[in-house]
């Protein structure tokens, strides 16, 4: 059976992970370990007065306790944000300063003050709660809202009115004129929901020092070990670059959340050269949602016109964007390049104007995750067309495909360039599985059973691979966005693939090989995939925008490119032919048209014992490359959620949910199944179940999982997931990405299904039974 392109290749690196033999941060133990507990404020905002640690470090097992002062005093810099905006009358965004222990003031309930180190994690977790903070509590705003008013505190001094930036894309005199001669303009208040991302392993950090060697090494649960040393040292200053090793082991999901480094990593490897000591750190649930970046949480207000043929003149966007406390490292990309680019969605609008309005707020840092900034856009136009298609008396399909953007490349009124695709064919896909034609009798006999059925549906589309370098650098960002790869193939003829990116359950051991596989004709257990360590792996951006796919493997096929180049030219001197008539297949360098051949341990032989090369001709096969995107890749899709709703509770039931997705060329289709089961799980608990919330105060109220409802198998039906694909013109595999596309285009299509069954489109994420119940009769009473 093939194991290359396209085959349902089962994952290689399941079996330690369904074993428990995976090798994750939190299971590395170090020579000399010790461990870390932060002291963390209980107020939302607040003046640290005093420190007082006395009490603590006579408690058994103390090794030391160090605050923010010292931190700073040792000049460790503060956290940055990698992405410069600029507002719409040409200032810099407001960065407001953001050391790893807080100094002078906290300003979100978890902000750390102290780092405690101790002989076991117990001893350090008791020694932090003795720890004594004199704090001078200051009043505090813990939304938009509350952040925006007349008499608002301050939570950064440099920020006036807790501004952030004021931006802008799009022509807003166009867009105002083409609304105000549409025959049909739609109008409407949008929340998108903050969530708190809860990956399977918590984040975990392991700092050592070595003072001989005046050098340090951190494990950490990262998406991209390359950033986290390259901010480490050349921002945050904890070390040179050449003497910081970061190593990103086995990583239990990421969502985003991982991206970052974190004050808890700055503070590890600052305490261990302290101590001289090894430092870990491992968070546990309630800190994970008082420290991990939260997402989303936008207020935006939209109007969309239409003509008298029901096409769409104009989209008018303005967006309030909660960043919380402090700036994290993509926050400030996501609700502008990220968002407001996509905001075409998959129409052919001539008229599009978004400005974005980014808040601080006294509460967790806002940054990106899973879809970044593309959710939040999908959420807001397929809101918009279903809703525009109840106004205008439409099937919401009609209204869509009169819309639907048909020639390609097409270029947005918003940056985009969107290279290929067919809406329409992914739409006829979903229907005709879902039997669209055939709701009306369905909606009929849940009426005759007391139920109310709805159907709804989102065409989505996004942007992956985010690139290339040159156009990213020129809106603000602080990094290209390229990717690297090495390929060695040995003396036996095993392959090893060294990658820039960074797995964190996506199946690259199993996906990478298979394309090496695929050009070689090896089987995929010959090839060795090696990520995630700055010692072993040539700089690389890691993983995040599905751009493992299109950016890291197109820098493997470039790589793979060179080592082939060099394979034709050692056989064919070898065999004693023309380069042309050499053919490699099957783990063979064949002539064609005859029985010659070289064996695949043969040619690996003859290149590592360099006795009969091509003149000219080094020794070994490995070859590096680096790969810098041409465009962004476009995933785009139909998806169809049909629910039932009990109006006597308010509870619903997903009864069917279809995705037919574009993805362009697919490598694994069970992966990739795979992650989109993952991805449309996280788009239902968004759209029905999950929400970050606080008090006035600025407590978190949902820090729990009692508080914070995950989607559990029972709130998901069984999936029905199809492809209609189209070549993505822009690498050289024609990959888009699938990573994010589920939690992109369900939540739009769940609240739309549930809006039409329960006849009241004003209802926001989350939709739980308690709200559902109050919009129903809320309808109910408007129709008395």
């Amino acid at each position: 059976m093939s194991q290359g392109i396209g085959a349902p290749v089962k994952r290689k690196e399941d079996k330690r992970f369904t074993t428990g033999k995976g090798k994750y941060t939190d299971d590395i133990r170090m020579e000399n370990q010790a461990y870390a507990a932060f002291v963390r404020s209980p107020f939302a905002h607040a003046r640290v007065r005093n420190i007082d640690t006395s009490a603590a470090m006579v408690m058994d097992g103390v090794i030391a306790i160090h605050n923010g002062a010292e931190l700073t005093g040792d000049g460790i810099g503060n956290i940055i944000c990698g992405w410069a905006i600029t507002s719409k009358d040409g200032s810099p965004m407001n960065m407001g300063a953001w050391s790893a222990l807080a100094t002078e003031k906290t300003r979100y309930v978890g902000d750390a003050v102290a780092i405690v180190i101790a002989e076991t994690k117990a001893q350090a977790r008791a020694a932090a709660e003795a720890v004594d903070v004199d704090y001078e509590e200051l009043p505090v705003a813990a939304t938009i809202a509350a952040a925006l008013a007349d008499d608002a505190p301050q939570i950064h001094e440099n920020a006036a009115g807790n501004i952030v930036y004021d931006w802008e894309i799009g022509e807003r005199d166009a867009t105002d004129k083409a609304l105000a001669n549409a025959a049909h303009v739609t109008e409407m208040d949008i929340t998108n929901n903050r969530l708190s991302p809860n990956p399977m392993e918590p984040r975990s950090a392991i700092a050592t020092f070595d003072e001989a060697e005046d050098h340090y090494t951190l494990y950490t649960t990262s998406q991209n070990p390359h950033v986290a040393r390259l901010v480490l040292s050349a921002f945050y200053q904890v070390a040179p670059e050449h003497k910081l090793r970061v190593i990103a082991p086995d990583v239990g999901g990421g969502f985003g959340s991982k991206i970052y480094i974190y004050p808890e990593e700055i503070a590890c490897l600052w305490a261990s050269m302290k101590t001289n000591r090894s430092v870990k750190w491992t968070s546990d649930r309630t800190e994970a949602f008082l420290t991990d970046a939260h997402g989303r949480d936008h207020l935006t207000k939209a109007r969309m016109g239409f003509d008298a043929e029901g096409r769409i003149v104009g989209f008018k966007v303005s967006t309030k964007a909660n960043f919380g406390a402090y700036m994290s490292l993509f926050s400030s990309a996501v609700p502008t390049y990220l968002y407001a680019t996509l905001l075409s969605g998959t129409y052919n609008i001539p008229n599009i104007y978004c400005e974005v309005l980014g808040v601080y707020t006294n509460t967790v840092p806002v940054d990106a995750y899973r879809g970044a900034g593309r959710p939040e856009a999908s959420y807001l136009v397929e809101r918009m067309m279903e809703t525009a298609a109840r106004e205008l008396g439409k099937d919401p399909a009609e209204l869509r495909n009169i819309n639907f953007i048909r020639e390609f490349p097409h270029q947005t009124p918003v940056i985009m360039n969107y290279d290929s695709g067919d809406f329409e064919g992914n739409m006829r896909q979903a229907m005709e599985a879902t039997d669209w034609a055939g709701f009306a009798a369905r909606k009929a006999e849940s009426r005759a059973r007391g139920k109310l059925r709805g159907i709804g549906m989102s065409c989505y589309i996004e942007a992956c691979g985010i690139a290339p370098s040159a156009a990213v650098g020129s809106l603000g960002a602080g990094v290209g966005l390229w990717e690297s790869a090495e390929v060695r193939m040995n003396p036996v003829g095993t392959i090893e693939v060294l990658t820039g990116s960074h797995s964190h359950g996506q199946g690259h051991e199993t996906t990478f090989a298979q394309v090496v596989a695929d050009r070689f004709g090896v089987p995929i257990d010959s090839v060795q995939i090696v990520h995630g360590d700055t010692d072993k792996v040539q700089f690389g951006m890691g993983t995040y925008g599905s751009r493992s796919g299109p950016v890291g493997m197109s820098a493997i096929v470039k790589a793979l490119d060179k080592v082939e180049a060099k394979i034709r030219k050692l056989a064919a001197h070898l065999l004693e032919v023309s380069e042309a008539d050499i053919v490699i297949e099957d783990a063979q360098a064949k002539v064609v048209g005859t029985n010659k051949s070289l064996a695949w341990h043969e040619i690996g032989l003859a290149a590592y014992t360099g006795h009969n090369l091509p003149e000219g001709m080094e020794p070994g096969l490995k070859e590096g490359a680096f790969y810098d995107p041409l465009n962004f890749t476009f995933p785009m899709g139909c998806f169809i959620c049909e629910v039932e709703v009990d109006p006597q509770t308010g509870k619903t039931e997903i009864v069917s949910f279809v995705a037919s997705d574009d993805f362009g060329t697919i490598i694994n289709p069970m992966i990739v199944e795979g992650q989109v089961h993952g991805g449309i799980a996280q788009g239902v608990g968004q759209a029905m179940l999950e929400e970050v919330r606080y008090s006035e105060d600025g407590q978190q109220l949902s820090a729990s999982y009692m508080d914070y409802a995950m989607p559990r198998a029972d709130d998901l039906p069984n999936f029905e997931v199809l492809h209609h694909g189209t070549t993505c013109t822009t690498n050289p595999l024609g990959m888009k990405g699938c990573g994010e596309a589920g939690a992109i285009g369900t939540p739009p299509a769940v609240i739309n299904a549930i809006t039409s069954a329960i006849g009241n489109n004003d209802l926001n994420m989350p939709a739980t039974p308690a709200k559902v119940w109050a919009a129903i009769n809320a309808a109910r009473i408007a129709a008395e």
